[in-house]
């Protein structure tokens, strides 16, 4: 985060004996980016962080992936992917790996159960809630999640998904091997977003204050780096990771909705660049919503066609009506992978419908990665076999 907080109680200097009312002093965890050479976060804690008491292998779900050969566009229906047992589905141990590289792993998940602690030690986590909502509570603090929101966790922030109210929570989960941030372009030299930016610090919400949960032999859930990819440990702490009396820094979790991304338009068609929302090692997240369209007397408001020389495009569709793809098969719920190598653009028809249309009612995700992106095992049980030849009209001759 660009922007400095402080929660709870915590000394006037840092690095300084900092102590309780019987006088026992509070333990100081630095949680820092790059070394101490970025941001960071200065954590108080009444027990001390680094004691685990115990430490098992935690078995992940099936994180293989299928390279997507022979080369094709791919429509991948993840509403499929969960049935009525969602209600026994947590957000953390219940995701269903849909695409991944050595860079990024898209997952989905409708869950209905309160999750594991867990913590992600390979990179951040950028969670957005296509449906539901959700209490996420951290080592910072609680984070109220609703529709719309992306929920975005720093490498190492210990937390958990609670779901609020009767319906299921709908996540899609963008796990980074690097750190999530604005885009550079966005930001001043020191960090603010700056005055052409579509969103600013109002519209990012971190947590209020610490939890200062108490618990003994507490079990939490690592992520972490492993020789073939990532790989899982499950720790136990003999007290709970909560205990966070006070916080201060740069360096937080935050939720900010879909709402209030200020679109960016113009007199003919924008490229993609202007939706960006979001960046990471090796990809850039974007997100498409309600917006006028292109205005000048000519314009076509529907993409042209493009060849994607150097990334992986994968839209997530969860909202609205996608103009560009009508006549594809593809709805809420659906993700569209095109790849590199591959020409892609609106379905045939599109082109002409868009003509004379003032305003797109469309929202979606799309994530660009700049290496080839492989099926997870997800990704193969949702898949539609007939969108590649949606174009054409025809299939293979076989």
């Amino acid at each position: 985060m660009a922007f400095y907080r402080r929660a709870g109680d915590i000394p006037p200097k840092r690095h300084t004996q900092h102590r309780d009312a019987a006088g026992a002093l509070y333990y100081e965890e630095l949680m820092g980016e790059e070394g101490f050479s970025s941001d960071s976060s200065l954590l108080y804690h009444s027990g001390v962080p680094s004691a685990i008491v115990d430490a098992t292998p935690w078995e992940l779900p099936d994180q293989s992936t299928t390279e997507n050969r022979p080369l094709l566009p791919r429509h991948l229906k993840l509403h499929s992917l969960f049935d009525e047992d969602w209600k026994a589905v947590d957000v953390v141990t219940g995701r269903r790996l849909v695409l991944g590289n050595a860079d990024v792993r898209i997952s989905y998940v409708v869950a209905g159960e309160a999750s594991p602690l867990y913590r992600n030690a390979t990179g951040d986590e950028c969670v957005y809630v296509e449906s539901g909502s959700a209490t996420v509570e951290t080592v910072f603090g609680s984070l109220s999640a609703r529709q719309g929101d992306y929920v975005v966790l720093p490498r190492s922030t210990t937390h958990r998904w609670v779901p609020t109210g009767s319906e299921p929570l709908r996540a899609y989960a963008i796990e980074a091997n690097s750190h999530i941030a604005p885009p550079k372009r966005y930001l001043s030299r020191y960090g603010q977003l700056l005055e052409h930016a579509p969103y600013c610090e109002r519209d990012l919400h971190g947590p209020d204050g610490p939890l200062l949960t108490e618990g003994t032999d507490v079990e939490v859930l690592v992520k972490h780096r492993g020789s073939r990819g990532v790989t899982g440990t499950r720790y136990v702490y003999p007290t709970h990771p909560f205990d966070v009396v006070g916080w201060d820094g740069c360096l937080y979790p935050y939720t900010f909705n879909i709402a209030d991304y200020e679109p960016i338009t113009g007199r003919v068609h924008q490229p993609p660049p202007v939706h960006q929302v979001f960046e990471g090692g090796n990809f850039v997240i974007c997100n498409f919503v309600p917006r006028k369209v292109d205005y000048h007397p000519l314009s076509i408001p529907v993409p042209y066609y493009h060849s994607n020389v150097d990334s992986d495009e994968i839209m997530f569709y969860c909202g609205g009506s996608y103009e560009a793809r009508k006549g594809s098969g593809i709805e809420q719920g659906s993700i569209s992978l095109h790849p590199g190598g591959h020409s892609h653009g609106p379905q045939p028809a599109a082109v002409e419908r868009s003509i004379g249309a003032e305003f797109f009612d469309e929202l979606a995700v799309m994530v660009d990665t700049f290496r080839p992106m492989e099926l997870g095992e997800g990704g193969v049980a949702a898949e539609d076999p007939a969108y590649a030849w949606t174009w054409s009209g025809r299939g293979p001759a076989r």
